[in-house]
């Protein structure tokens, strides 16, 4: 790989201590964090800059370094930047796992695939994923609501023996209060209202404090010079790691759908008493004027929400202050008046069985994330064939995948809560209807999803074994000329062979998305013919098929409280003890690297803390000595380096080199963020950095090669590091060697020999821009031009450059189009209708007989069917209108321009002259 060497006389400062050769190694840790003891291998550091957060850290030798020059040239002063604690903190941060659904879901907003020329779709693709995250806010304060107002306020408090169980609910009782002020179910509901307020009032304020933590923090402006590369990723963008506005919007628009939910559940039951023949005309009126001021409060958060995504190309300074701060307070004075509203005196209400509308609300809300999740879907179809990428994750569909895992965890944890509670209260299930019937099918999906999970990774399994055994005789191929030792053998090999396993996870990702769409679609189903559990719905099949559901039904409701438990208890374990947030801190750091575009009660992005503080670091020294400096990254932390790079000046860029080892740019981050960290994007890095060489290792299973197309592929990839050092004991290696994985990459021999060639390249000056370098040498290269002695000939012809004319864009929504797409909606519209009416009949038939008889039955696949039929037909409408309005792509003309040969007798162009036909319209 060739560096530059020339100076540039404009890009750095005039004299200073770089010109004496200091050079900075700036060590940035990855998955899990160390001390800087040990990235410094000193046991005396000292903090130069930074807080308890995050900071920098020098051995305390080397705090002056800048002052003496002289003493450092053996070498790099190393310095350390620690950035741990903003992920990790205090175990009371496990409490984020909580909002795992609200990350994931903010995952699948940047896992869109890289599109050309479709910014409108792009900009669809982000509401939907913003539409997803709100739903899932509505779903979170939705559960809180049953379990408070409808399990305890409504059912336990109404119930004489469940009240009498649980004493603190006695004063909500009337029969153990003998009808007190607080027993009227409108009062009890009200007053339980406040669990889903606190708990939507919760989340703002954590909101609120990391925004200013986090969201805050301005990072290196770089608006006075122009990046010709930029547009290969965003991630160089001035405002992408400064997305305060966007997420204080969102911030004002969840937590208003959040009280706007608690105010429809308060009012909701009371609002139906109200409808009654003997309700006062007044009580009515007022439930009407209510509803109407939510739903017109509604359609403004659905506004909020679908108005402005993110601003990447500026730092956006402004806030809407006026939005943010009054309609949270609008849907909570709604909340106010709903509680006062179903407070007031109605004699003859009592609470019986559900509450009403739950089942409605949760059947609602699992419809409209499916529909979404499906529209997601069409729409990363539409923009991943733009520019595919077979290395994208699923085709380009990765984004909706993670979407539906994101829904699909939001049911689990609300049914898993309200299922826990329901059993805590009614121990024997005799004294309370228990949660909507939706809520327990959803649980008993689980044991069979688990099951297609099992067969999957029996599979995984299988192959590995068989993979195990190629690898055995790779290994001895390794280590030629050694006695074989089967044992080691055997460990090298099996440690290879799980390293693999992480290159499968997009299989099991489209499997478990796949198996919870359709498993979530037959609940719904099931719940809505049957409104009973699957237990008692099943009460009248076959002996087999009753047991499985009862067996469903018991271990899911089993499974889905011990997975709760499970998850908060290695959550918090995972932040105390350093092994096990090693073995799932990468997908942490990675669902908290990304900023929080979807989602503002996500937990917060620390790459919008710790790229600017890199950034500033680099742009800081680096104009202040003009000395050469490393930028040495390993895991997570190569890939806050290439943020923090991308972040900085041209000039500046052009000054800094890259190490990275253990990295997951291009294995993760390249396959699952395809229009961040794309072939494209790495490739324009390389470019732009003097210089980057990259490590890996065959048993990593997180970093691997950066797989560059073209000629910059080998440049930075380095063939694989051995691992073990050694495969037996040797004079260098008297005890057996390690196998390292994925750390202590620095004891290999390699990467001090990387990392000082990549501190000769810099050389004791500033680099001279690459392409001018390139093109220096490439006409250094060339031969001298002969004079002409010989008798001239007739001329050979002159080679052509085929100039690329600019396509004209041409409609394609033709009449017969047109047609088509209208007779696929209308034959949805009347599959729809086919299945409603079948439903309906069948329901119908299944109360009056009390059992699916054979025509019941009959109706039952006629509705599954239609229902089938109008979705694939609505599938198929949508796609051919999204094809009747893409502009045609036409293959662009191409003209034969003349250019003269070069001087020296090449056939080929000179690079002047593909330049200047470049400059006159682009080279196809």
């Amino acid at each position: 790989m060739e560096c530059a060497q020339e100076p540039v006389s404009n890009a750095g400062p005039a004299e200073g201590p770089g010109g004496s050769g200091i050079a900075l190694e700036l060590l940035v840790h990855g998955v899990g964090g160390t001390t800087p003891q040990e990235m410094l291998a000193d046991p005396r550091t000292v903090r130069i800059a930074g807080d308890d957060t995050a900071a920098l850290f020098r051995r305390a030798d080397d705090v002056d370094a800048e002052l003496r020059p002289d003493d450092h040239r053996g070498g790099p002063v190393p310095e350390a930047y620690v950035w741990c604690n903003l992920t990790s903190g205090n175990s009371a941060r496990a409490l984020w796992l909580l909002l795992l659904p609200f990350m994931v879901a903010n995952l699948a907003h940047w896992m869109r695939p890289t599109a050309r020329g479709r910014s409108r779709t792009v900009r669809f693709y982000g509401l939907l994923v913003r539409l997803v995250g709100l739903t899932l806010t509505v779903l979170l304060v939705a559960a809180a609501c049953e379990v408070a107002l409808d399990l305890a306020a409504w059912q336990c408090a109404g119930t004489r023996a469940c009240a009498e169980r649980h004493s603190w609910l006695g004063f909500l009782s009337p029969d153990l209060s003998h009808d007190g002020w607080w027993s009227r179910p409108g009062r009890r509901l009200a007053l339980a209202a406040v669990v889903p307020a606190a708990l939507t009032g919760l989340l703002w304020y954590l909101s609120r404090r990391t925004w200013s933590a986090y969201e805050s923090v301005r990072p290196v402006s770089h608006l006075d010079e122009t990046d010709e590369d930029g547009d290969h990723t965003s991630l160089g963008r001035p405002g992408f790691w400064y997305g305060r506005r966007l997420v204080a919007r969102l911030r004002a628009a969840h937590t208003a759908a959040g009280l706007l939910t608690v105010a429809a559940a308060v009012a909701s039951s009371a609002w139906r008493f109200d409808r009654g023949p003997d309700s006062p005309a007044v009580l009515e009126t007022l439930g009407v004027l209510l509803y109407t001021a939510l739903a017109a409060t509604a359609l403004v958060v659905l506004w909020v929400v679908c108005r402005r995504g993110r601003t990447e190309n500026r730092l956006d300074q402004a806030l809407d202050t006026r939005l943010v701060r009054r309609l949270p307070l609008a849907a909570l004075l709604l909340l106010l008046l709903a509680a006062g509203y179903a407070g007031w005196e109605r004699p003859g209400w009592e609470s019986a069985g559900r509450l009403p509308g739950g089942g409605t609300t949760f059947g609602g809300l699992a419809l409209i994330q499916g529909a979404l999740v499906v529209a997601l879907a069409v729409c990363a179809r539409a923009l991943y064939r733009t520019a595919p990428d077979r290395r994208a994750v699923l085709r380009g569909l990765g984004g909706p995948a993670v979407a539906m895992l994101a829904c699909a965890l939001g049911g689990v944890m609300s049914g898993g809560v309200s299922q826990r509670v329901s059993d805590w209260l009614d121990g024997t299930g005799t004294f309370l209807a228990g949660p909507p019937v939706l809520l327990t099918w959803q649980a008993s999906v689980i044991p069979v999803l688990l099951l297609v999970l099992l067969v999957l990774c029996a599979g995984l399994g299988r192959r590995a074994w068989l993979l195990r055994r190629t690898e055995l005789g790779e290994v001895e191929l390794d280590h030629p000329g050694v006695s074989v030792d089967p044992a080691r053998t055997r460990a090298i090999a099996t440690t290879r062979v799980m390293a693999t396993l992480t290159d499968r996870a997009p299989l099991v990702v489209a499997v478990a998305s796949t198996a919870t769409l359709l498993l979530g679609a037959g609940a719904i189903v099931g719940a809505s013919l049957t409104d009973r559990a699957p237990g008692p719905a099943a009460r009248h099949a076959h002996a087999f098929v009753h047991g499985a559901a009862q067996t469903a039904q018991g271990l899911g409701s089993w499974l889905i409280g011990l997975g709760f438990v499970l998850f908060v208890t290695w959550g918090r374990r995972a932040y105390k003890d350093a092994s096990a947030r090693r073995t799932i801190g990468i997908l942490w750091d990675v669902g908290t690297f990304w900023p929080r575009a979807a989602h503002p009660f996500a937990p917060p992005c620390y790459a919008e803390r710790a790229v600017p503080d890199l950034s500033w670091r680099m742009a800081g020294w680096t104009h202040a000595t003009g000395g050469r400096l490393v930028i040495s990254g390993h895991s997570q932390g190569s890939v806050l380096a290439a943020a923090a790079a991308w972040q900085l000046k041209p000039s500046v860029r052009k000054r800094v080199a890259l190490l990275t080892y253990g990295s997951p740019l291009e294995r993760l981050y390249g396959r699952w963020f395809p229009a961040h960290f794309g072939p494209a994007a790495l490739s324009s890095l390389h470019r732009e950095v003097a210089c980057w060489r990259n490590l890996y290792r065959l048993t990593d299973p997180i970093g691997g090669p950066v797989r560059l197309a073209g000629d910059c592929g080998p440049e930075v990839d380095r063939a694989p590091l051995k691992d073990p050092l050694a495969y037996g004991r040797t004079a260098r290696h008297p005890l057996p060697a390690p196998i390292l994985g994925h750390s202590d990459y620095q004891a290999d021999p390699a990467f001090a020999e990387e990392r000082a060639r990549l501190l000769a390249r810099l050389g004791p000056r500033l680099p001279a821009p690459r392409e001018q370098e390139e093109r220096r040498n490439d006409t250094a290269a060339r031969p001298p031009a002969r004079a002409e002695t010989t008798v001239p000939t007739a001329p050979a012809p002159a080679p052509h450059v085929y100039i690329a004319a600019v396509p004209q864009r041409t409609a394609r929504a033709t009449a017969p189009g047109l047609r088509q797409a209208a007779a696929l909606a209308l034959v949805s519209a009347v599959a729809f209708l086919v299945a409603w009416a079948c439903t309906r009949g069948a329901v119908a038939g299944f109360e009056r007989h009390g059992a699916l008889v054979p025509s019941d039955a009959a109706q039952v696949v006629a509705a599954v069917g239609a229902t089938g039929l109008g979705i694939g037909s609505a599938i198929a409408s949508v796609l051919k209108a999204i094809a009747l309005l893409t502009p045609a792509r036409p293959e662009p003309a191409r003209t034969r321009v003349p250019v003269a040969p070069r001087a020296h007798g090449a056939d080929e162009p000179s690079a002047s002259d593909l330049d200047a036909v470049a400059d006159a319209g682009g080279i196809a």
